[in-house]
């Protein structure tokens, strides 16, 4: 079977995992040390991450290379990738929309072969089983599946068309993560009139509403550095077809109210006192 070596590239709370489980299938996960912080390198030896001194040494070993960071450093990143004239399979697994994938694929292209990922549910860890969906290349998707057998990341194909993919994801996300600044923005109005515990008791009654789980506001407010560029994106795939893209742009603003609580964790009552103060 063949045994590919994978380089991760930001290795964050989603990347690390996700090659964690490309370990099970791979000879090696190489991730790159050079400007990455603290938290990174521990995150990356509590994986089992094998480290690298620069990204030249990692593209030079690596037949597959995932790309999982911010949003706004996905095309940047490519970029860098291009320049170091990478020949193997790139995984463009980032929240980005369909016209930036096919922007990274042309950059990397002829030299690399690009395959469009979108990853959708939480981290492999604990339990958790999240989807990565792909599209591009038959050969290039054949052996990003074999890498991930047996593991927590499940695979789904949606065709060959880079950018299926990431506009499965943008059209998750936009629901799913703009439900929960609603749900935020519920709680803040229903406690700023000393209805809160009664808001909650209502919606527990409909156990499919966010607003049963007003728990998550403190999540949500943890992760919001990140979600926020998510939904821009979302919001530009939906201008880009014609829809109105204001209600997105909108979540995102209130998300980056939460910008300084970058993976703090919070009590409701934390996140709701952030949400408030512009």
């Amino acid at each position: 079977m063949d045994q590919p070596t994978v380089g991760i590239l930001h290795p964050g709370s989603m990347g690390a995992a996700v090659a964690a489980c490309a370990a099970t299938n791979a000879a090696a996960v190489l991730w790159c040390e050079a400007g990455r912080s603290a938290a990174s390198a521990a995150r990356s030896d509590q994986f089992g991450l094998t480290p690298v001194a620069t990204m030249y040494e990692l593209l030079d070993r690596s037949d597959i290379v995932i790309s999982l960071c911010p949003p706004a450093a996905a095309e940047d990143l490519a970029r860098d990738v291009a320049g170091h004239r990478f020949a193997g399979v790139y995984v463009e697994a980032n929240a980005i929309n369909p016209e930036r994938a096919q922007r990274i694929a042309g950059l990397l292209e002829p030299d690399a072969t690009v395959v469009d990922g979108g990853v959708v549910g939480s981290p492999p860890v604990r339990g958790k089983t999240p989807t990565l969906y792909l599209s591009g290349p038959v050969s290039a998707i054949v052996r990003i599946e074999a890498l991930f057998a047996g593991t927590a990341v499940r695979t789904a194909v949606l065709g060959t068309e880079v950018g299926k993919a990431s506009a499965l994801k943008l059209s998750y996300a936009a629901f799913q993560k703009t439900s929960r600044v609603l749900v935020a923005l519920a709680v803040g109005m229903a406690r700023e009139h000393g209805v809160d515990q009664e808001l909650i008791e209502v919606a527990s009654r409909r156990t499919d509403s966010y607003l049963s789980e007003p728990q998550y506001v403190a999540k949500t407010a943890a992760r919001a550095w990140r979600w926020g560029p998510e939904l821009e994106e979302a919001a530009d795939t939906l201008a880009a077809a014609g829809l109105p893209p204001e209600m997105l742009r909108a979540a995102a603003s209130t998300l980056a109210r939460w910008n300084d609580a970058k993976d703090v964790e919070l009590t409701l009552t934390d996140a709701l006192d952030r949400l408030a103060q512009p």
